[in-house]
């Protein structure tokens, strides 16, 4: 007969890690955020992210997953990426087109030379915070933008204006709003935010200024001042 002592303690220190998994992540508070525009209107594809204060501010031990900006149907795909400081994006051509991606962004200006679909880059390393936007050579109407910051907390406002940041460590926060559709000035001023442990801290932003329209397929290119 096998001897279960063995077993029965293996089993005992996995049901008591669970235990303490689930009570770490319980511990874990979270921010949702509300966007408006001026008439009270929800805005969707609006970037929230959160800074840590004090302790906080590093995050360093959490990950830095490769990215993926793609090209297809005469598209950056997604329209906007949002990325932490030191990842690297993956630039494929999945279009029937060739494509010529560049960007004159301070914060990562770049050139990928003319290729076909399926060609490959290397990925490039993304370690300044800023907002850079993406043009192609070839076709004036694509435009997509990446935002790089400085922390590993952020997500985008869905259909109805609404998003979370989950698994925040409590302290306090500097939460972001931004969107390619305002001017730099424009944006709300950075607020403050306490998380508790197991709380829900709610934050809301309307903004002020006239959105410029989101773009859509065919548009001309945003003026210069955009890079």
């Amino acid at each position: 007969m096998p001897f279960l002592g063995n077993r029965r303690c293996r089993e005992g220190l996995a049901a008591a890690a669970l235990l303490v998994a689930g009570g770490a992540a319980s511990a874990q508070g979270r921010i949702t955020a509300t966007i408006t525009d001026r008439e009270g209107a929800p805005v969707p594809q609006t970037v929230i992210y959160a800074e840590g204060l004090g302790a906080l501010g590093s995050a360093s031990d959490l990950p830095r997953p490769m990215a993926v900006m793609d090209q297809r149907d005469r598209r950056f795909v997604p329209h906007i990426l949002v990325v932490r400081t030191g990842t690297e994006i993956q630039f494929p051509n999945s279009d029937t087109v060739s494509h010529h991606v560049y960007s004159f962004s301070p914060a990562k200006a770049f050139e990928l030379a003319l290729y076909r679909q399926g060609a490959v880059h290397p990925p490039l390393l993304f370690d300044t915070a800023g907002e850079v936007t993406l043009g192609c050579n070839i076709h004036d109407d694509m435009v997509g933008y990446i935002l790089v910051v400085d922390t590993p907390y952020f997500a985008m406002t869905d259909g109805k204006g609404e998003v979370a940041l989950d698994g925040l460590p409590s302290g306090r926060y500097r939460v972001h709003v931004w969107t390619p559709r305002l001017k730099r000035l424009d944006l709300p001023a950075p607020v403050e935010v306490d998380v508790a442990e197991g709380a829900t801290a709610p934050f809301a932003a309307r903004f002020t200024a006239k959105l410029s329209p989101g773009h859509a397929a065919g548009d001309s290119s945003l003026s210069w001042s955009r890079y």
